[in-house]
């Protein structure tokens, strides 16, 4: 066809008198990729879940939505199920929440097919077994009858993926599918997406908060704000000659990426270990499916320092992060976080003040019933107990936890599931906060976000860090993110420690292969986004 595939014309989104998406327009052609980077809660998601009908909590919705000519918003039910999935498919940002519990991925990925009658059961099963080898997990055909609780964040994303294209779309709608992945898979996951997409000739609308990802994979760039489509052109162009303040400062961030310098803590005045660990080791299963998933791990961090835990997907830094916190048990080995056990019952609430873990699936360590101001408020009372504050105190003190971390009181009253994910995880750091914690363990806490929020976010737990002498305990898969906040660093690969010690000494001169090929992968990526683009026209 000559014409575009997608066409989205003046959309405007509005939920009562707020108006979140303001008259976007953007075309989408056969074979191209478009995307569509913003900070969170600029709008570029809902704009994305008005093309297939999902917006939630039905709002006014005004433009024109065409695919292939069709105006999608005259569909019914019927309509719809033609186009989802068949037509346009989407990977969420938040796989745990879009995968069924109770069913295998074998099964979720076979009822995602067109032909998932029992006269295709063995074909469709071989179908799914090749998508699970395309988005490159281990053992694919031990995965088929695995349930998703049992893979890692990262591994759950790439079974979304999989589900996206077992109905061979012609629009692939791919909202931050490489969050939760390490920077080695990141690379994986973006090149299989590119390859697949050429291959089929597929089109695709790439929404991202990092600008890094959006430049290395798309042929023309979305720039949007506080539901504003602000410009809009071709990557290279929008790379190196940006028209509005705000793409401006998005390039910006990008290559800043971390601030420099940042001071030390004296770990010479600070002798006593405020985290020991001492051969511990972490099993999961029983009888023969028992599996080992954390190997002899032995770590002493002295009081006010930072830790990085670096590794892929999978490597078990988030269960060594469990297991620090108590909320899983070492078969073998000891834990002390300030000389308690987390894991003994009599000594979780001293725990409780003395360490908190900032999760990274916000979603669901958010109880979707409470508030955003009964979320705060419960850890304030606890943290406050035996005081006798107002109730107007303490809703005051949870509205200054919510500037700690750059959001607006106007968000106590609002639902986690009203929250843009990057929103969610800012409001997870300050209930974390709110304890007045002497360790904090923090799991992937800046994933979600954008270039400049998460810079933000960074400077902001750095300088409560210096500020409260915080012990800090940050895992991540970027390794570059830890280069100026870490004082000791730990790589981790397959539920081992290959590496550890001094950040700047592994920065500079890593012993391990991995460790060498962790640095290389963060350093592509980065460049990626600078050269795999060369090739775009300027507008």
């Amino acid at each position: 066809m000559s014409g575009p595939l997608l066409s989205i014309r003046d959309l405007s989104i509005r939920y009562a008198s707020k108006t979140v998406v303001n008259g976007v327009s953007f075309d989408i052609h056969p074979g191209e990729v478009l995307g569509v980077i913003g900070e969170s809660g600029s709008g570029k998601s809902l704009s994305a879940l008005a093309t297939l009908g999902l917006l939630p909590d039905s709002p006014q919705i005004t433009g024109e939505l065409r695919y292939r000519g069709l105006d999608l918003r005259q569909l019914d039910i019927k309509g719809w199920r033609s186009i989802r999935g068949r037509e346009i498919a989407m990977v969420f940002q938040d796989p745990m929440t879009s995968l069924n519990p109770l069913m295998t991925l074998g099964a979720q990925i076979i009822e995602a097919m067109p032909d998932n009658n029992r006269r295709n059961c063995e074909q469709n099963s071989h179908k799914a077994l090749q998508l699970l080898q395309e988005v490159g997990l281990p053992e694919p055909a031990r995965q088929l009858t695995r349930f998703p609780f049992e893979l890692s964040g990262g591994q759950q994303q790439r079974v979304m993926i999989a589900m996206a294209l077992a109905c061979d779309p012609q629009l692939l709608i791919a909202d931050e599918p490489t969050t939760a992945l390490d920077v080695t898979t990141q690379a994986q996951v973006l090149a299989l997406l590119r390859d697949i997409q050429k291959r089929r000739g597929m089109a695709m609308l790439f929404i991202s908060h990092d600008l890094d990802v959006v430049l290395a994979m798309a042929d023309r760039v979305a720039v949007m704000r506080h539901g504003d489509l602000l410009e809009q052109g071709a990557a290279r162009a929008i790379l190196h000659n940006p028209q509005h303040d705000y793409t401006r400062a998005l390039t910006n961030a990008h290559k800043r990426r971390m601030p420099a310098g940042r001071a030390k803590s004296n770990v010479q005045d600070l002798p006593l270990p405020a985290v020991r660990l001492s051969g511990v080791n972490v099993e999961f299963g029983k009888g023969r499916q028992r599996k080992q998933v954390l190997h002899d791990i032995n770590l002493h961090l002295a009081a006010g320092t930072t830790l990085g835990i670096a590794g892929e997907s999978g490597s078990g830094k988030s269960t060594l992060a469990k297991a620090i916190m108590g909320l899983v048990t070492p078969s073998s080995g000891s834990i002390e976080v300030c000389r308690i056990n987390p894991a003994s019952p009599p000594d979780r609430q001293a725990f409780a003040r003395t360490c908190q873990y900032i999760f990274q699936d916000t979603a669901g360590s958010l109880n979707p019933r409470h508030s955003i101001l009964q979320a705060l408020l419960e850890a304030v009372q606890i943290q406050q107990r035996g005081t006798a504050k107002p109730m107007d105190d303490l809703v005051a003190f949870c509205a200054q936890l919510l500037a700690s971390v750059g959001l607006d009181a106007h968000l106590l009253q609002c639902y986690p599931h009203q929250l843009s994910g990057g929103q969610r995880q800012r409001v997870v750091i300050a209930r974390a906060l709110a304890m007045e914690p002497k360790v904090l363990v923090c799991d992937e806490p800046v994933s979600a976000l954008d270039a400049t929020v998460r810079n933000q976010i960074l400077d902001l737990i750095m300088g409560i860090k210096k500020e409260r002498n915080l012990t800090l305990i940050f895992i991540g898969h970027d390794i570059a993110v830890m280069q100026d906040i870490a004082d000791q660093l730990v790589v981790m690969r397959h539920g081992r420690i290959v590496e550890q010690g001094d950040a700047h000494t592994l920065f500079n001169a890593p012993r391990s292969p991995f460790t060498l090929e962790l640095l290389q992968a963060s350093h592509l990526s980065r460049d990626s986004s600078m050269s795999s683009r060369g090739q775009a026209d300027c507008v």
